[in-house]
Parts: structure tokens; sequence; C-alpha cells
């Protein structure tokens, strides 16, 4: 099912990511970037690996997995995770874990849109892409 996720997405709209990254410990500067940045989100598959590349004007970031495999990865706020992609229905769930936290994206496509859903301890954000 990771086929319906497999396209070029543009974020066009952003609900309590500010809140979000608030929670995660993100500095003033840095949530400031993120709140303006509207990034594009590539989703591929590379043989059995699924392939997700943000590209924005304040970092590109190129993840690459296999469903269920755990990898590290550095976030573009600069958290050094452990992250495992999944899918839980028809749904894209990736979950990062450091220092005993852990916060979860939900990936769904509703009506055309994917809709991601970030959460950390209670404090939830929606990021809504459109295909490009």
């Amino acid at each position: 099912m990771v086929d319906a996720f497999c396209a070029t997405w543009k974020l066009v709209d952003s609900q309590n990511f500010d809140d979000y990254m608030k929670a995660l410990g993100v500095g003033f500067a840095t949530r400031q970037v993120g709140n303006v940045t509207k990034p594009t989100v590539i989703i591929s598959q590379d043989g059995e690996k699924l392939v997700v590349k943000t590209l924005s004007t304040f970092r590109n970031t190129e993840l690459s997995a296999k469903l269920g495999e755990e990898f590290d990865e550095t976030t573009p706020d600069d958290r050094h995770v452990k992250s495992v992609f999944s899918m839980d229905g028809n749904n894209l769930v990736q979950v990062q874990k450091w220092d005993g936290k852990e916060t979860k994206f939900v990936r769904e496509i509703k009506d055309g849109k994917m809709v991601m859903t970030l959460t950390f301890e209670g404090v939830q954000a929606i990021r809504t892409y459109e295909k490009a």
C-alpha cells in the first residue's frame, strides 16, 4: 500500500506546527524558519526500500529504509533519533525515538491529499500536502 504515497507532495496547510516544535524543544529561531518553510516531499520506492526526500529552502533530507527496519536519522532540528517506517492499514507511519522520548508521524491519503499527523506527548500538528 506504500504505492498510494509514491508521488511528489507540496505542503499547502499546517496547523499547530509551532506548538509541536515547541514541545520537542526546538529553539525559537529554528521554529520561525520551520513555520514559514513550505517543503516538497518526494516519496518513492527503491526495491524493498521506502525513500522519503524532503526538499526546502531550510534543509534537504533523504531517508531510505525497509518497512519495519530501524535506522539512524538526524532530524532537520538536529536531533539524533532511531526511526522506523511501517504500514498501519492504509496509513504510512514513522516513529522516531531518542533519549526515552517518542514522536509519531501518521501519513494518510484523504481526498487525493496526503495528511500528516505529528504527535508528541499529547501535542498534535496536522500538515496537509497536495500532489505537485
